[in-house]
C-alpha cells in the first residue's frame, strides 16, 4: 500500500477524531489547515481552534489562512506537496485547492448523502423525526456537498436521541471511514458513486433564529422532535408571557403525551409539579428551561421559586 502525503482541514472538535487517525496511521501527515484564531469571552482572548490544539500538541505544522485563494497559501500547499487533502467540518475550497492533490480532496460530510446536504445535517435529520443518519466520504468538486460518494456508514436515531448522541455515535465512525478511504484510495481500491439528484431531497440549511423557534400550534411530534434536533446547543427557543412578563427563554428537554383537551396551543398548565404546554393534539412537558439571563434548570426546580400565573403561555 502507497504511504499518501495527506494535508488535512479541519476546525471544530469533531475533526479532531479524524485528526487523530490520521496521524496514528502509516500514512504521512503534512500539516494541517484551520480557521483563524478568533477573541472569544469577556477579555476578547484569542481562542484556538480545537484542530490547531490538537495539532501544535503532536508538533503538526499549522496554517491557518484568512483567504484560501491568496498566493501565500498556495504556495504552502505547493511546498507541502500533497498527494491527497482530508477535509472534515472546514469551509469551502476554490477548485485550485481541492484539484491539487493527485488523488484528489475528499470530505467527510455527517448524513447519507445525497440526503441532509448543508450546514447542519445532524440537526436536520432529528427534526425531521429520522430513524436513520449516517456519514458520507465523497470527493469535493465545484458545488456544495455534490462530488463522487466513496463510501458510506448508516448509523440509527433513537427516538430519545439528541444531537449530542449522534454526534457521540458518529465520532469513532468517522475517524475509521475517514482512514478506510484514504486506504481505499492508497490502494486503488474505491469506487465511487453519482449522487442522485432528481429524487426529493431534504436539505440541512443553516441554523437561525427563525428555524430554531418553537411553533406551539404544531404537533407534539414536531415539537419534540424539533427539541431534541437542536439540544445541547443552540437549543430550541420560544417566548414565556407570564402576566405582563415577556422572557424570551430556550428549551432543552422535553417529553410529549397525545392527548384531546381542550385548551389553547401554548397554554401553560401546572399539574404536580410538572410544566405542561397545550399543543393541538397533546400537551408537551417541559423538563429543562433557561430564562433570559439565567442559567439552565430542571421546571421543578423553576417552579420552586418562580410563580407562573393563570393565563400564562408559551408564543
Amino acid at each position: 500500500m502507497k504511504h499518501l502525503k495527506i494535508l488535512f482541514m479541519g476546525t471544530p472538535e469533531f475533526s479532531v477524531p479524524m485528526l487523530k487517525a490520521i496521524h496514528e496511521s502509516n500514512h504521512d501527515l503534512v500539516a494541517a489547515v484551520t480557521a483563524v484564531d478568533k477573541p472569544a469571552g469577556r477579555g476578547r482572548k484569542l481562542n484556538k481552534s480545537a484542530v490547531k490544539q490538537y495539532a501544535e500538541d503532536k508538533g503538526i505544522p499549522v496554517f491557518q489562512p484568512k483567504n484560501l485563494k491568496s498566493d501565500e497559501f498556495l504556495k504552502a500547499i505547493e511546498s507541502l506537496n500533497p498527494n491527497l487533502i482530508v477535509v472534515v467540518a472546514f469551509r469551502m475550497l476554490p477548485e485550485q485547492v481541492w484539484s491539487y492533490p493527485k488523488y484528489g480532496t475528499f470530505n467527510l460530510h455527517a448524513s447519507l448523502l445525497p440526503q441532509y446536504r448543508g450546514a447542519a445535517p445532524i440537526n436536520w435529520a432529528i427534526i425531521n423525526g429520522e430513524k436513520e443518519t449516517g456519514l458520507t466520504t465523497f470527493f469535493i468538486d465545484e458545488k456544495i456537498d455534490t462530488g463522487a460518494i466513496i463510501n458510506q456508514v448508516k448509523i440509527p436515531i433513537a427516538i430519545t436521541d439528541n444531537v449530542e448522541d449522534i454526534y457521540s455515535k458518529m465520532l469513532p465512525k468517522g475517524s475509521e471511514l475517514v482512514l478506510d478511504t484514504i486506504n481505499g484510495i492508497a490502494e486503488n481500491k474505491i469506487e465511487t458513486s453519482i449522487q442522485n439528484n432528481t429524487e426529493n431531497l431534504k436539505m440541512a440549511p443553516k441554523l437561525t433564529k427563525d428555524n430554531t423557534k418553537i411553533d406551539w400550534s404544531d404537533s407534539a411530534e414536531n415539537i419534540y422532535n424539533l427539541v431534541r434536533g437542536l439540544a445541547p446547543f443552540p437549543l430550541a427557543w420560544c417566548v414565556l408571557i407570564n402576566g405582563e412578563d415577556k422572557i424570551h427563554c430556550k428549551i432543552s428537554e422535553v417529553s410529549y403525551e397525545n392527548l384531546s383537551h381542550h385548551k389553547i396551543p401554548g397554554e401553560i398548565y401546572i399539574k404536580d409539579s410538572s410544566f405542561l404546554v397545550a399543543v393541538k393534539d397533546g400537551f408537551i412537558e417541559v423538563k429543562k428551561i433557561k430564562l433570559s439571563g439565567k442559567r439552565l434548570l430542571d421546571t421543578k426546580d423553576l417552579l420552586n421559586g418562580y410563580e407562573i400565573y393563570k393565563g400564562s403561555k408559551m408564543q
